[in-house]
This record gives structure tokens, C-alpha cells and sequence, in this order.
């Protein structure tokens, strides 16, 4: 009897109800055919060098933990050593595979001087690729709009003649244009500002066009809270919105005054 390791995805249970022997048989009888035929099976001596190659490659990785944790050591500390601790995380995640094994919240926090992670959809791998791509002198930026322009998140407006032919995006491989994006898709259905600013784009100009917008948003969000070190307010979006709010609602107060009719509020 020759026993051989069949590969489990090509095997399809035969009809009827399941049953371990007709199964066997059938398997056997496919066998005898060359229907099926064994799994390849390394051999010991292809194993043991991928085995060294594994292991290679882990020690590989160990030191360059040790020296990015050297280099986090080498970056000023802006926050002061009287700071009051982090509150618990407002958008707590699971921890993925990739990240770092250690605190990143705390570590950004250290490094920046504020908190980013209350930003909805920013949690610290996004704060790591600002880190890693930016860096921590802001500096460079002359604004909020400049630093979304540089991770080419603002319009590059094409003229010819004084009119505007184009305001498309530049097309970009840029690691925090990237995170941006992808932390604004998220918001699609999130009841925070950023996810009422990601919809009203939405329904105006297209899902595209939104992602740019909220990722613009957000750049500028992170600007200001990098450069003054203050953490991050919500109810300063949501007063924004009740002022931009009253001119509409004026508006439509003197629309229907002029047909007749008088709009009363609900509440």
C-alpha cells in the first residue's frame, strides 16, 4: 500500500449523504486512474535551508527593531515631564500583525507633544508614516494648505488664458497621501464631523472628489495640531457647522416668506 498527501482544496466530497469509507473509495479510485495524484512534499534537505533563511531573516528584523528603537530615543521630547497622562483610546482597534511591539500611542505622543489618535481614523501606524515621512520639524510648511499640497492632496490648477483648465491631483506614490486617503474612506459611515463632511462631498461631487476632500481636511487637521501642540476638538467643527448653518436657514426663512408660507422648527 502506497500512501500519498493529497491536497485537501482539490478534493470535492462525492453525492450523497458523507461517509469516510465512500469517500476513501472514491479518492482511491480517482488515484488509480491519475485523477489525483500527491501533494509535493519537500524534502529534509530543502527544508533545513529554508528553515536557516527563516531564521536569518528574523535576526535581521530583531536588529532592525533595535535600531529604530535607538533612533526613537534620538528624537526630541516635546512633551513636558509634567504632562498629565493619555486618556484610554477614544477609537481603540485591534492589534494588527504589523505593527510595532510597543506603546506607539504613547511614543507619538512623546515625540509630537499632542495626541493624534482622537482624530477620527488616525491611529498610530498613520501617525508612524507622518513620523517616517515628515519627520518632526513642520517647519518647511508655510501652512496647513502648503502641507496638503506637498503630500499632493491640494488641486494643480492647469491655466491657459486666465481660465482654469483643469484642477485634478497630481498623481503621487506618496506614503502619507496614501494613509490620508485611505483614513477618509473610512469615514463614509461615521456620525463624527469628518464623516458629515465625507458625505455632503459626496453626494455633490462624487465618491473620488470626497476622498480628496476629507484627506485635505484631515492634512490640515494634523498640521495645526502638530505645530501648535493642541489637542484635538470636535465641538469647534460642530460650532463651525451651526454658523454655516444660519445663513441657510435665513435663506430659506425668506423663500418662504415670499410664497406665503412660515417655517417653524421641529424641536
Amino acid at each position: 500500500m502506497e500512501v500519498g498527501l493529497g491536497n485537501a482544496q482539490l478534493v470535492q466530497p462525492g453525492p450523497g449523504r458523507k461517509r469516510d469509507v465512500i469517500d476513501g473509495q472514491g479518492l482511491q479510485d480517482l488515484h488509480s486512474v491519475g485523477r489525483r495524484r500527491a501533494a509535493c512534499r519537500p524534502e529534509e534537505r530543502t527544508l533545513r535551508p529554508s528553515r536557516q533563511a527563516d531564521r536569518y531573516y528574523q535576526s535581521w528584523i530583531t536588529t532592525c527593531d533595535q535600531e529604530i528603537a535607538e533612533q526613537r530615543q534620538n528624537l526630541d521630547r516635546r512633551t513636558p515631564p509634567d504632562a498629565s497622562p493619555l486618556p484610554p483610546e477614544r477609537y481603540p482597534h485591534r492589534p494588527r500583525t504589523n505593527e510595532f511591539r510597543l506603546d506607539m500611542r504613547r511614543e507619538l505622543y512623546r515625540i509630537y507633544g499632542t495626541d493624534l489618535t482622537p482624530i477620527p481614523s488616525i491611529n498610530a501606524l498613520p501617525g508612524y508614516t507622518l513620523l517616517a515621512e515628515v519627520g518632526t520639524d513642520w517647519s518647511r510648511f508655510r501652512n496647513g494648505e502648503a502641507f496638503a499640497s506637498g503630500t499632493c492632496l491640494g488641486p494643480q490648477n492647469k491655466k491657459s488664458g486666465g481660465k482654469i483648465l483643469s484642477a485634478h491631483t497630481r498623481r503621487s506614490a506618496n506614503r502619507v497621501n496614501r494613509a490620508l486617503r485611505l483614513a477618509a474612506q473610512t469615514r463614509e459611515r461615521s456620525t463624527s464631523y469628518l464623516g458629515a463632511y465625507y458625505r455632503t462631498m459626496r453626494a455633490r461631487h462624487g465618491a473620488p472628489a470626497a476622498i480628496t476632500a476629507a484627506a485635505h481636511k484631515l492634512a490640515r487637521i494634523l498640521f495645526h495640531l502638530v505645530t501648535t501642540g493642541q489637542a484635538y476638538d470636535e465641538s469647534l467643527f460642530a460650532a463651525q457647522e451651526q454658523r454655516q448653518r444660519k445663513p441657510m436657514e435665513n435663506k430659506l426663512k425668506r423663500s418662504a416668506q415670499q410664497l406665503g408660507y412660515q417655517l417653524i422648527p421641529l424641536g
